[in-house]
């Protein structure tokens, strides 16, 4: 490149430069903090899950309690250890979040979200496993707010003719 104009011959060796760079690029690095955990952040409806992952027995505490005291029925848990038993990694991490805003199942699913997010941030090579498996989209659906003139979001009144 002379004088700043860019010339077809700049443009080629730009074009074989790139596939140089992307094949010298490394796979993500794992994110962790000083105490060997990852953290991430998973949302659910009006669910909000702050989760930290590192090695363990497989112990899931929620706001202080075990996952099988805060989430009694059977579905939630099941639904917060599939992100383990999809990577082949059940009973192999400890997990400690906290939760707030929503209902149970938001929570749960929240805390599923989290739970996948900072899995990939501990070990990037399961990212695609979990991708395949839809536990890193962030599921947006939420409430429909209530529309005035009407009983709830879609409800109207009930017409009186008389």
């Amino acid at each position: 490149m002379t004088d700043g104009k860019t010339t077809l011959s700049d443009l080629k060796d730009l074009a074989q430069a790139v596939p140089a760079m992307a094949a010298a690029t490394a796979p993500a690095e794992p994110k962790r903090d000083g105490l060997g955990r990852s953290q991430a952040t998973g949302r659910r409806k009006n669910a909000v899950a702050r989760v930290w992952v590192k090695p363990g027995s497989g112990k899931i505490m929620v706001n202080g309690k075990p996952a099988e005291r805060y989430f009694a029925r059977g579905v939630l848990r099941m639904l917060i250890t599939q992100p383990f038993l999809v990577a082949d990694r059940y009973n192999q991490f400890d997990v400690m979040c906290t939760v707030t805003g929503g209902g149970l199942s938001g929570q749960a699913g929240a805390v599923r979200h989290g739970i996948s997010r900072a899995l990939v941030n501990y070990e990037p090579g399961l990212r695609k496993i979990l991708k395949a498996s839809g536990f890193l989209t962030r599921d947006s659906r939420v409430v429909e707010r209530k529309k005035y003139g009407h009983a709830k979001a879609r409800r109207s009144f009930q017409f009186s003719k008389r």
